[in-house]
């Protein structure tokens, strides 16, 4: 199953975002340790250019394994994120088109 991943974080957890960017990316790769694959992600920015959170597309089994992974993302486990938003996305979803995904298989 696929699900689009939101995270809107406190404001002013700049210090703490910047702190965790390394353990995050290395989350990101080990797809949270096997919990899913990401797909695709980035940054949310205000139309200011500053980070107001974080979205993906998750490949997981269950969406059970798809909010492990996100609620085990240092960014959340560390308090940087004030709300996570899960959504199914439609059986229909052509992951085919992301043709390199963030999460590197092992």
């Amino acid at each position: 199953m696929f699900f689009l991943m939101e995270n809107l974080h406190h404001p002013n957890k700049d210090a703490e975002r910047d702190r965790l960017r390394a353990t995050h990316r290395d989350w990101v790769k080990s797809g949270g340790e096997g919990l899913c694959s990401v797909l695709i992600g980035s940054a949310l920015w205000d139309a200011d250019g500053g980070a107001i959170g974080h979205w993906g597309v998750l490949e997981a089994e269950t969406e059970a394994d798809a909010r492990a992974f996100s609620e085990g993302d240092p960014f959340h486990a560390e308090g940087v994120v004030r709300q996570l938003n899960l959504t199914r996305l439609a059986d229909g979803f052509q992951a085919s088109r992301i043709s390199e995904r963030m999460t590197v298989s092992g």
